[in-house]
């Protein structure tokens, strides 16, 4: 067997084996790394920058970004229950920081640590703007696009691994140029396009959890208007980022809005 084919057997082997399907978006999900594999190496990185800045603590904006962290899990702990996957949490350790910092930015790392930035605030405005934030960065360790990004960039390097061996015979001038090639399809035509679609995803769960939280998720629209004018001229375009653009992104949660809203009546909470 030629090593190419070698190599394609054995990504789709390791694909296949680790299907799963995802409780909240009942799609079929495919990861090379298991919750039990990342979390550990995610905990302690998140540790050791909490070591390394300016963590809030006592103060009336600490206690909102726990408060509604707290809710916006709940609220996926809810949903979790009401669907008979409530062992689907089993591992996460949930931990709500906020640090100072300038950067208009909020994070969640795979197992749920999360850390909000005093820079966003002013922009979050309330506690429904924060709730938007925080249902959304959840919502990326809800649907473990982690350990999807991990499994995308393993996958472009053995894609690479395989364009090397088609073009062993080649030059080193050809061999250079179809890496060269590959290396811009998989940016652009692969993984960037991946992330704004989990970016997508994030928003959708993130507008009902913060919902069935809630917090009315038209509050979120209200939001992300607020940081679209912040970003203004300094965002990339859209197909370089791996965030949708504002007016994009705004257009989507604007139809979400609704079907968000239905969610939350399911448990009672209506708008």
């Amino acid at each position: 067997m030629r090593k190419s084919a070698i190599t394609l057997s054995a990504i789709l082997f390791m694909v296949v084996a680790a299907c799963s399907t995802n409780p909240f978006t009942g799609k079929k999900e495919y990861t090379l790394v298991s919750n039990a594999e990342i979390f550990p190496s995610a905990f302690a990185q998140y540790d050791q920058f909490l070591k390394e800045n300016k963590v809030i603590t006592g103060t009336a904006q600490a206690a909102m970004v726990t408060s509604v962290g707290q809710k916006i899990k709940a609220a996926a702990e809810k949903y979790l229950k009401s669907v008979g996957q409530s062992g689907y949490l089993d591992g996460y350790a949930w931990e709500y920081k906020l640090v100072d910092s300038k950067d208009v930015n909020a994070w969640c790392m795979p197992g749920g640590k999360i850390v909000v930035y005093t820079g966003i605030l002013p922009i979050t405005k309330d506690e429904a703007g924060l709730a938007t934030v925080l249902g959304h960065e959840v919502s990326h360790a809800l649907l473990n696009h982690g350990a999807k990004r991990m499994t995308t960039d393993a996958l472009a390097q053995y894609g690479a691994a395989g364009v090397s061996a088609v073009t062993s015979g080649q030059s080193a001038t050809a061999q250079q140029l179809f890496q060269q090639a590959y290396g811009l399809g998989a940016q652009y035509g692969a993984i960037l396009p991946f992330s704004r679609g989990h970016e997508n995803e994030a928003d959708e769960l993130g507008l009902t959890l913060m919902a069935i939280a809630g917090y009315n998720p038209d509050k979120a629209l209200e939001f992300w208007k607020r940081m679209d004018a912040n970003s203004g001229s300094s965002a990339p375009p859209e197909f370089l980022s791996t965030h949708p653009s504002g007016s994009t992104r705004i257009s989507k949660i604007t139809a979400e809005i609704p079907n968000a809203k239905a969610q939350a009546a399911k448990f009672g909470v209506k708008f």
